[in-house]
């Protein structure tokens, strides 16, 4: 059963019989809103979205992962591939991340989650935007959080998956849904760290 999270709401990432989730899948899909207009259809562009994961021990960025640098460093964390156009909507994911939960080193304590309009799109272009975590074990969508409201904005913080209580501790999923401006991961690392 999926929880539709709300901004800043958490859910603990145990799964219904006690044990731990050991993989995780973040999903991204989008499709570009409808534009109106014969000249609007006429001029427009593709919509690319690019999810990524940066990987933090306490309030620094150890890793990341993203369209550019598919694997992480100790390769517990992988995202499938770029997608420049979009189109799943509120069907499957556009992009994914993969997360090996008993792999991620023990001194990586929280796991961010981004969304950039690299072509540079504001969110109000974007329609049927969700970020969603699945059990890789079974296929089981865990939760889901939809980007609501459109707005002037070119990225948005979606999530993160947090060890509770530090090192060693169980892993939750914090849903954030703070809007941002960048076309990159790199230009949302100064905000990052108001999310840890």
């Amino acid at each position: 059963m999926t929880v539709n999270l709300a901004k800043g709401q958490r859910i603990s990432l145990s799964k219904s019989d006690g044990g731990e989730l050991s993989a995780v899948r973040m999903g991204l899909g989008w499709q570009a809103a409808p534009r109106k207009g014969f000249l609007a259809r006429l001029t427009a562009k593709e919509i690319d979205l690019d999810a990524s994961a940066v990987l933090f021990a306490g309030r620094e960025a150890v890793d990341v992962v993203f369209f550019q640098h598919l694997i992480s460093n100790d390769g517990s964390v992988r995202h499938t591939g770029d997608n420049l156009v979009g189109g799943a909507g509120q069907g499957g994911d556009d992009e994914s991340i993969l997360i090996d939960l008993q792999h991620v080193p023990a001194h990586v304590d929280q796991i961010l989650f981004t969304v950039n309009s690299f072509s540079g799109q504001t969110f109000a272009e974007v329609q049927n935007a969700f970020c969603r975590l699945v059990d890789e074990t079974n296929g089981q969508e865990l939760a889901r959080y939809t980007l609501s409201g459109g707005g002037p904005y070119t990225a948005q913080i979606m999530a993160k998956v947090h060890r509770a209580g530090g090192a060693g501790g169980a892993w939750q999923m914090s849903a954030i849904g703070a809007p941002a401006t960048g076309r990159t991961f790199q230009d949302l690392l100064p905000v990052l760290s108001s999310h840890l």
